[in-house]
């Protein structure tokens, strides 16, 4: 959720190239140490919400070009490009408003009620900047998107099955 100033330079410099090449760009994180920092990219096919090899090459081929001349990275680093998978980071308000009724997990910024500062439960709704999260067999927890430090889908059962009925159908088309 929250990006350092590196990472939100980085995202400007490389999401017009990604979105020309047709996919959106989820999240940028830069990690590790100085010594060996990791550029990761996660992207996906807004169409389909996945990212092939053939999708990761042509991302990395772009933005690399285009790291090499900006140099936004001052030390050595690996550039990193992946489809966010199935528990996939929630970052932009239009991921919350995707994803109600699905199972989340959190980390706040500053403690809620007491000293919780993670919480799991089913995103319930999100509006006018308010996440309510129902978390298992507990009261509704509201959480304003501002405080988020983190935010990931769970994966679930019926995430899997969904997602394996819509390859098999997926794989039924090509033939």
């Amino acid at each position: 959720m929250k990006a350092t100033t590196q990472e939100r330079q980085i995202t400007a410099l490389i999401e017009p190239a990604i979105a020309d090449l047709g996919y959106e760009l989820i999240q940028v994180r830069l990690i590790g140490s100085q010594k060996l920092q990791t550029l990761q990219i996660m992207a996906e096919n807004p169409k389909t919400g996945k990212l092939d090899l053939n999708g990761c090459t042509a991302i990395s081929r772009s933005i690399s070009a285009i790291l090499d001349v900006e140099d936004p990275i001052a030390s050595a680093y690996q550039l990193e490009v992946s489809s966010p998978g199935m528990d996939r980071p929630l970052v932009k308000v239009a991921d919350f408003e995707k994803y109600v009724g699905s199972k989340i997990s959190l980390e706040t910024d500053l403690p809620i009620e007491g000293d919780q500062k993670r919480f799991k439960g089913v995103l319930k709704s999100f509006a006018d900047g308010m996440i309510t999260l129902t978390p298992d067999e507990e009261a509704e927890v509201q959480i304003e998107i501002e405080n988020v430090l983190k935010a990931r889908l769970v994966v679930t059962d019926e995430m899997v099955r969904a997602a394996l009925k819509a390859e098999k159908v997926q794989q039924e088309e090509q033939v």
